[in-house]
């Protein structure tokens, strides 16, 4: 059994540590949680890292392997730095088939040195190790010289950059490449090192580390001169808006430190205010400082860096892409629940973009699929199941181009359907014009390669001229090079024969070389001499040299060879009879030859000469002897005979590489592209070359490949391709083709996505109809890579096996089982499929069929009159999915007890009855059939046939537009038509201050529509008017009648309210007031009403708070967010319309009057004890507005991140968790806002239980006393608050009793101490928590003197005790911490008893309650029970009686 220990672990929140021991030494595993469920596990090690010592250089590696379910993940660490994961410096993999996870050092360097620890992680716990590694270094590297060399550059950088101004601005130039990318990756992400050190050209990356980190730490320090927290470093980011933003966070130690921005090291100008002036701008929020860059254009790329007061704190390149957009996305209107289509094309390929949407920055995902075409032209974003959320403006970015476009969702309006979720749509929105992009990105891709074409042709007549003028040079060198070497070859052949021929030749070295090759030369100076090359043969005449002797036939072989023309090599060979041989060229590998011999050589090694290579030349015989040579140089003359001669090494006069401009041959237009290829299918790569006639070669991962069964080579023009016909796991690698040594590369990613066969997906797809209680059977055949996770969707709601429903998996099929099936179950049907390499889906309809529902009312009664009755219903909400073949209907007279059967009607929803009898009251039954079955029926209620039943009134009349000689009215038709249709209409008028009414149409002509135009009215007289409606039995009631109108022209609008003004608000509440308008005549009218419109900062739109004018001129906008800026306007209307609105001056915040910060307890506790270990709370509530900024600070700077501080509204907690001694101090609040501040500060004191004080020692000073001393107590220093208190116990009375309490020095003396009497002492340390353990003192004795007794009687004399007082024991100084008590005694004798009166500062204290004083047989003595500053000063004691008078005084000190 493992023994478990809590501990406190850096665990989750909310999770308990519990520690344990592996059974792998060395394995410490931290449980999260108590119980663990049912097959879980903890992280654990079966084979941990093993220590390692390595030398420089080598492959180093730690491995591990780990169990625990769920599967752990594995991290590493370093103690010191971060580990970084690069190929050339370390990698982390792991090896599913041995279950090993490796950390991995290619080459292992002696930075590499330090302890790593290996983590093991779950949900339910981690495990982790420690291993060491340490790294031997070994001789000279050349690499350190090249980081000392690169750290020597990074270093002058680092300098002239601090090399600044006196303003702080650094110095007005252009940065060169070398201080760019420092300046670059000292403000880069890890995971970008390796691609700019590729764009620089930087090959040491760990010597560019090592010194990176370096200079790290010298910026960090810099900065924290000025700066003390930076962080959230964005580098340049181009929005959707043609502007690009630079953000840092960052904590200024001087909010007055000077900003500046450079580019490339050249100093930009910017302001800080958001205006159109400006290109570049500064916005400050808090402390995020946030640098805009406007109207972006090409220019604007470049190096940007921001420096604070002269030290750069941050630097981002900003590239700008030469792109554009041929194809600009366009509006596209979608369906709820379908997907919508986001599309345009590049004039450039780029590898991605980026896209918005209502601008928020979009990723892949399964809201979002971003799509790139193989030429990297064509760039798609397809929205997936649409909904009213996701309409909005969409835009895409490529470099500093921007283009954006409308999404609009078109929402169900039927209310049937839209209660109901609309079934996912298969269809896509925006798209259909494939083809039209394909060719646009086509033409855009051959206009590309053109310019392509156009800048390497440029590039390479640059280059041309470039080498021609390095030929020209390199000529002029030539002829000098070779003046001089003939200078100097002469010399040395001259020295050389005088050395031969006084036979001083032992320091030659002998060499045995094989002669193979053939050439042929000519010397030009009385030798035979040629060159010869290392590969390839090439004849020509020497330019001069001195000829050399060997035994045999043959020339030396040249390092490089030359073809046309050697240019003075000195080898020449003479024969052993004195014939000489032309040489020619040798090749390395050469095999004998005719005429080739083996020959013994002599080599002098001398300066400026190349070295010969083990190949020599073949000559044939020449004339007998060796004549001596001409030339034009001179050279030395051969000799030849027995003995042979001797060879030197051939002094090169001319360059190694011809001056010739080089055809740069073919080239590719086109490159391979990486494709994923998918089994079973095709797969193809294609490149392009300059060249028709180029023929080239394919390779996969490094072996030649030909045409086979499974793929095809072939080549159309310029076109290569190779052709996979159907790809297998086997063809995934990397393809090269090679064309007159050059090469493009490419990957092939074999795919193995799930995917449906088509002839089943297709039946799939059909809608499935079934009866209800029936079953439905769906099945599906995939394939795929395993594992593959099925999951089928009901409505888009995941489905499980359970209750009615079945779902099957097994080898490639899946099977979905739904019993018992009702209604309700009718939707869409999908299964999803989902693998390491993608997801697809497909989607079905069920349609589950049920006797439909009844049909719908209210009834509409079309008609009711003596003869007929005709009405109509409406369709059932629901008719079981089937079709409606029939309505039947049942007929009942009112007051019989039978239904007749009307019979089958029909499909329509309406029944004409002319069976009937005049006056009698009907009522049917109605049922709907179909396929299925019959409906529940639905009761009409009782309609009369032929009854004279008048319609109900109208409304009233409202007044559409009123003039001096007309008056337009409308109105609605009543809601009871009596049972028949409304025929018509009757309008009365009446005057103001009348009681008649008067028609308005004439008897015989009712008003046909449902408005009338009055002409029949006097100008400037009042009406109002009321209507009646007619239907077959007569005109019903009249309307109310409708409110009084002037017969006159249109007023004109008011105009703008005056003085408007904010009266109150709170954070939801806004209350305004405003006066009239003005009323101008024949321009403004009067004002009837009024409307209060608001409109936060953040939107355009004007909401109306009143949806009915106010005649008040005072109104309250509720529901207002708190702090949220508005808007507000006050809009005057009358009968002539709307007036001009009128709008505060300024902006309103939602939120109270200001208030300054105050604090509303009534009673506020200064000093708080808090045993150590335990929490410390402390809660105080303050009002204040608007909302304040709450600061904590600890004597006087802010708190540490273990003060838990909680705000919420009008309070503030502070929490410390478990107090230590080192959280004492003096915690102070600020309340700050707007209007002012406010503080209060609080004395928390972390203490505990004191340590008890040293030894004690005892000494008589004085008969009948005993001095008592202590050594301190530890805690004595830590706490100024510490007192001791000394107890004593005799030998006579056995207990302890306390003598003196409250001491806060080490010395106390205890008074009456009898001879005889065995006497011990105890001192306790107390403070606010209690006291300490006591310390003992040894015991005290005394021994009494025993004297012979002797009784002598006195003789009796009258004796006199009186005198004045005196004071035996004086007061003394005392000084006591303020809120402690204080305790004042002495002692005072004389007869007759003195009076005692206490004073402070010559004021007595006799009768303060204060002050508790007492006189015990002359020990006078007086508590302060709570000392405070008021209680500072002298104070005096005065005895007096009738003989005299006596004073002691002393002062008290009190310490905070």
């Amino acid at each position: 059994m493992l023994k478990k220990t809590k501990v406190a672990d850096e665990t989750a929140t909310g999770q308990a540590g519990i520690k344990k021991k592996s059974k792998v030494p060395g394995v410490m595993i931290t449980q999260f949680m108590e119980e663990l469920p049912e097959g879980k596990t903890t992280p654990d090690f079966t084979r941990k890292p093993i220590g390692l010592t390595i030398q420089e250089g080598k492959f180093a590696y730690f491995k591990a392997i780990v169990v625990g379910d769920p599967t752990p993940t594995v991290t590493w660490s370093r103690a010191n730095g971060e580990i970084i994961f690069h190929p050339d410096v370390c990698q982390q993999k792991y090896d599913p088939a041995s279950n090993e996870h490796t950390l991995e050092f290619p080459k292992v360097a002696p930075e590499d040195a330090d302890t790593y620890k290996c983590f093991a992680t779950n949900e339910y716990g981690r495990a982790v190790c420690t291993v060491i590694l340490n790294v031997i270094e070994v001789g000279f590297s050349k690499t350190k010289e090249l980081q000392k060399t690169q750290g020597e550059d990074a270093t002058e950088f680092r300098k002239r950059l601090k090399t600044r101004n006196p303003d702080g601005t650094r110095e007005e130039k252009t940065m060169d490449a070398n201080e760019k990318v420092w300046e670059i990756l000292l403000s880069a992400e890890k995971k970008d090192y390796e691609q700019i050190c590729i764009e620089y050209g930087i090959t040491d990356f760990r010597g560019m580390l090592k010194k990176l980190t370096e200079m790290k730490k010298e910026r960090e320090e810099d900065i924290a001169q000025f700066i003390s927290h930076i962080r959230t470093l964005k580098p340049v980011e181009v929005k959707d808006d043609d502007c690009a933003t630079i953000e840092l966070d960052m904590d200024l130690l001087d909010s007055g430190s000077k900003i500046f921005l450079y580019k490339d090291g050249v100093m930009v100008p910017f302001s800080k205010e958001d205006g159109e002036g400006m290109k570049h701008n500064l916005k400050q929020v808090g402390k995020k400082y946030v640098f805009t860059i406007k109207n972006l254009s090409k220019n604007d790329a470049g190096l940007y860096s921001v420096d604070v007061e002269g030290v750069n704190v941050f630097s981002t390149d900003f590239k700008v892409p030469e792109v554009d957009f041929a194809v600009k996305i366009q509006e596209v209107k979608a369906e709820e629940r379908e997907d919508a289509l986001f599309q345009c094309v590049l004039t450039a390929p780029m590898n991605e973009i980026k896209w918005y949407g209502k601008s928020a920055l979009l990723t892949n995902n399964e809201k979002h699929e971003i799509i790139v075409s193989e030429d990297k032209l064509i760039h798609k974003l397809i929205v997936r199941d649409c909904l009213p959320l996701d309409g909005g403006i969409y835009a895409a970015v490529a470099g500093i181009k921007s283009c954006n476009a409308w999404l609009v969702i078109e929402v169900e309006k039927d209310p049937a359907k839209k209660a109901k979720k609309a079934a996912r749509k298969t269809t896509i929105a925006g798209a259909g014009n494939d083809e039209e992009l394909l060719r646009i990105a086509k033409e855009q891709q051959e206009r590309y390669q053109k310019e392509m074409e156009e800048k390497a042709q440029l590039a390479k007549k640059a280059q041309e001229e470039k080498e021609l003028a390095d030929a020209a040079a390199r000529a002029k060198q030539k002829a000098e090079a070779e003046a001089k070497a003939a200078a100097k070859a002469a010399a040395k052949a001259a020295a050389k024969a005088k050395r031969a021929a006084a036979g001083k030749d032992g320091a030659v070295k002998k060499t045995k070389k094989k002669v193979a090759g053939a050439g042929e030369g000519a010397a030009a100076n009385g030798a035979s001499g040629a060159t010869g090359g290392v590969v390839g043969v090439g004849s020509g005449s020497a330019a001069g040299g001195a000829a050399g002797a060997t035994g045999g036939g043959g020339a030396a072989g040249s390092l490089v060879g030359a073809a046309g023309g050697g240019a003075g090599g000195a080898a020449g060979v003479g024969g052993r009879d004195g014939s000489g041989a032309a040489g020619g060229t040798g090749d390395i590998e050469g095999g004998d030859e005719e005429g080739g011999s083996e020959v013994e050589s002599d080599e002098d090694f001398f300066e400026d000469s190349d070295e010969d290579i083990e190949g020599e030349g073949v000559g044939g015989k020449g004339k007998e002897g060796v004549k001596e040579g001409e030339g034009e140089e001179g050279g030395e003359k051969g000799e030849g005979g027995e003995k042979g001669g001797e060879r030197r090494k051939r002094v090169r006069a001319g360059p190694l590489v011809p001056d010739t401009v080089i055809d740069p041959g073919v080239h590719f237009h086109a490159g391979l592209s990486d494709c994923k290829a998918i089994i079973g299918e095709a797969a193809e790569l294609e490149c392009k070359v300059s060249s028709e006639e180029c023929v080239g070669i394919w390779y996969k991962d490094g072996a030649e490949i030909q045409s086979s069964e499974s793929l095809t080579i072939s080549k159309e023009g310029c076109f290569h391709r190779l052709k996979i016909h159907k790809v297998t796991e086997e063809n995934a690698g990397k393809y090269k083709f090679e064309a007159d040594g050059r090469k493009t590369e490419a990957e092939i990613a074999v795919e193995d996505p799930p995917r449906f066969d088509k002839e089943e997906l297709e039946a799939f797809k059909a809608p499935v109809t079934v009866k209800k209680g029936h079953k439905a059977t769906y099945k599906l055949s995939y394939i795929g890579r395993e594992p593959i996770k099925v999951q089928w969707y009901l409505e888009g709601e995941e489905l499980s096996s359970e209750g009615n429903i079945n779902i099957e998996t097994s080898d490639g099929t899946s099977r979905l089982l739904l019993m018992k099936l009702q209604r309700k179950d009718s939707g869409e049907i999908k299964i999803k499929l989902k693998n390491v390499f993608g997801t697809i889906e497909a989607v079905s309809q069920l349609n589950v069929l049920d006797k439909p529902g009844p049909p719908m009312g209210p009834l509409e009664i079309v008609e009711a009159s003596s003869s007929v009755i005709d009405f109509k219903w409406r369709p059932p909400k629901d008719s079981g999915g089937c079709k409606i073949q029939n309505y039947i209907l049942e007929r009942q007279q009112v007051g019989r007890n039978t239904w007749k059967k009307v019979g089958p009607i029909g499909p329509e929803a309406k029944y004409r009855d002319s069976d009937v009898d005049h006056g009698r009251k009907y009522c049917y039954r109605i049922r709907v059939e179909t396929e299925i079955g019959t409906s529940e029926m639905m009761e009409t209620e009782d309609i009369q046939a032929g009854t004279k039943a008048y319609p109900a009134a109208p409304s009233a009349p409202k007044v559409a537009s009123a003039f001096k000689d007309c008056i337009n009215l409308t109105w609605s038709p009543p809601a009871d038509t009596g049972g028949t249709s409304i025929l018509g209409y009757n309008l009365e008028k009446r005057k103001k201050g009348s009681n008649l009414w008067g028609q308005v149409n004439p008897p015989n002509e009712i008003i046909k529509g449902k408005g009338f135009a009055v002409k029949d009215v006097v100008e400037g007289m009042e009406y109002e008017f009321r209507v009646s409606a007619i239907n077959g039995s007569g005109a019903g009631e009249f309307s109310t009648p409708s409110e009084f109108v002037f017969a006159r022209d249109p007023k004109k609008p008011p105009g703008k309210v005056l003085d408007l003004k904010v009266t109150d608000s709170t954070y939801t509440n806004l209350s305004l007031s405003w006066n009239k308008p003005k009323d101008i005549k024949g321009e403004e009218d009067e004002a009837k009403g009024y409307f209060v419109e608001i409109r936060p900062a953040e939107n355009t739109d004007w909401d109306r708070c009143n949806s009915n004018a106010i005649t008040m001129t005072t109104y309250t906008v509720k529901g207002m967010k708190s702090m949220a800026m508005y808007w507000v306007r006050v809009i005057a209307t009358n009968d002539g319309g709307e007036g001009v609105p009128q709008e505060l001056d300024n902006y309103i915040l939602a939120m109270p009057p200001p208030v300054r910060p105050r604090f509303t307890d009534t009673k506020i506790q200064s000093f708080m004890i808090v045993r150590a270990g335990n929490s410390a709370r402390f809660t105080i509530n303050f009002e204040a507005s608007p909302w304040p900024e709450v600061t904590w600070l600890k004597d006087g700077v802010p708190v540490s991140k273990k003060v838990t501080i909680s705000n919420a509204e009008g309070t503030s907690q502070l929490l410390i968790p478990s107090a230590q001694r080192s959280d004492t101090g003096i915690y102070t609040i600020i309340v700050k806002n707007i209007v002012g501040q406010e503080t209060f500060s609080i004395e928390i004191r972390v203490t505990d239980e004191p340590k008890p004080p040293g030894p004690v020692d005892l000494d008589e000073n004085v008969p009948g006393t005993v001095t008592i001393s202590w050594t301190a107590s530890p805690d004595e220093k830590r706490d100024d608050r510490l007192h001791y208190m000394v107890t004593k116990r005799d030998s006579v009375k056995r207990s302890w009793n306390t003598i003196a309490d409250r001491i806060f020095n080490n010395k106390f003396t205890a008074c009456n101490i009898m001879p005889g009497r065995e006497y011990q002492f105890r001192v306790y340390a107390k403070n606010d928590m209690g006291s300490s353990k006591p310390s003992e003192s040894p015991k005290w004795l005394i021994p009494a003197k025993k004297e012979k007794f002797t009784v002598k009687m006195p003789e009796s004399k009258a004796c006199d005790l009186q005198c004045p007082p005196k004071f035996l024991v004086p007061l003394k100084m005392h000084t006591a911490p303020q809120g402690y008590e204080c305790y004042m005694s002495c002692a005072v004798k004389g007869d007759p008893t003195p009076r005692v009166t206490w004073l402070r500062n010559n004021i007595s204290l006799n009768t303060n309650t204060n002050y508790f004083i007492s006189n015990t047989c002359g020990v006078c003595s007086m508590l302060i029970l709570r000392v405070g500053t008021k209680d500072t000063g002298e104070y005096k004691i005065v005895a007096e009686n009738a003989l005299g008078r006596a004073e002691s005084s002393t002062k008290l000190a009190v310490r905070e």
